[in-house]
């Protein structure tokens, strides 16, 4: 039995709380644009980036691809990091499915800079792809987290822009560096062409992303919406869940990120568990445990076998741990009374 899970912030179960209004919510036809609790997250979201209306979607990565295929077309390119999730795990959605190519960057903790977008942007060759897009991953999860600093943001988007490049940002946790920053949504959001958040991680939603950005961008949005398979019926229940995460569960984000650096420093303190604690910047925990003698999958079985603490891998000695509100008041010290316990082992 699982009692501490770490595996990722998407496990979260929605609250009696959330379930209660959820069942409360009034509905409609959302596919005709008149479910009212849909069109409430919808704009709220719009209004939280920014942006001049929002598209309520099932999922972060429909997010992505839905932007994608409006901003590009068959054989153009998109710029984004070597670790940003729709290169590693949306199964190339944007070949797929629109014939767009992904161009990945390097870069140190998740992050590239605008000199590498500077020099990644084709000359308009007859032969060539076009440069059409560039994306972002807010917070950076394979890297562990990381925020991209606003500073940094606007300096790539100004040069996207100039090289006549739309801009996107995966929002999947952008309300924890807003959290961690101090640094409004609106601002984050604004360089940006499209921007979504995520309902299902952090604000512990069961369900659901809001996509935003200009009238004329929502409505493109709305032709892959359908055609993705991505439109419902009296969705409102589900988008019920949303509304009441974006009024109640924001501000305890912080809490999160609290823990995970609780549970970064008694990690840190483990013989042979590589670590940097100072390097937790929001609620991903990143270790190696190579020095360990263990692999990745061997620490993950030892911790959920012998104290039922599930973390994932990310690699053969590399493992992460997420932390969000269904981990329990002692899940911290339970996490760590388990990693000893897999080292002793």
């Amino acid at each position: 039995m699982v009692r501490v899970d770490l595996f990722s912030d998407t496990v979260t179960r929605p609250t009696e709380s959330m379930r209660r209004f959820m069942c409360a919510a009034e509905v409609g036809d959302e596919q005709q644009r008149e479910d009212p609790t849909v069109n409430l997250l919808q704009d709220m979201v719009a209004d939280l980036l920014g942006k001049e209306a929002g598209l309520f979607l099932p999922s972060g990565t429909m997010c992505n691809q839905v932007a994608f295929a409006v901003h590009c077309g068959a054989g153009d390119e998109i710029l984004l990091q070597e670790l940003a999730h729709p290169l590693l795990y949306e199964v190339g959605g944007p070949s797929a499915m629109i014939g767009a190519l992904l161009r990945p960057l390097p870069g140190v903790r998740g992050q590239f800079t605008a000199d590498q977008v500077r020099e990644a942007i084709r000359p308009p060759a007859y032969y060539m792809p076009r440069t059409r897009a560039l994306s972002i991953e807010q917070t950076s999860n394979v890297a562990g987290g990381i925020c991209w600093p606003l500073e940094q943001i606007e300096a790539i988007c100004e040069v996207a822009h100039a090289g006549k490049l739309m801009t996107h940002m995966d929002g999947a946790r952008l309300l924890n560096a807003v959290v961690a920053t101090r640094t409004s949504a609106r601002q984050f959001a604004a360089p940006f062409d499209s921007v979504w958040i995520d309902l299902s991680k952090g604000l512990g939603a069961p369900v659901g992303a809001v996509l935003a950005g200009s009238r004329a961008f929502i409505e493109g949005a709305w032709r892959y919406k359908q055609r993705f398979g991505g439109a419902m019926r009296q969705a409102g229940i589900i988008a019920a869940a949303g509304v009441y995460a974006l009024r109640h569960h924001v501000d305890r984000l912080a809490e999160d990120h609290d823990r995970a650096r609780e549970l970064a420093e008694g990690l840190a303190d483990l013989r042979g568990i590589e670590l940097d604690p100072a390097a937790v910047e929001t609620n991903i925990v990143i270790f190696d445990v190579r020095a360990t003698g263990l692999t990745g999958d061997q620490f993950a079985e030892r911790t959920l076998d012998s104290h039922g603490v599930r973390f994932s891998v990310l690699g053969p000695h590399m493992v992460r741990a997420v932390t969000h509100l269904d981990i329990p008041p002692d899940g911290v010290s339970l996490a760590l009374e388990a990693a000893r316990a897999a080292l002793r082992q």
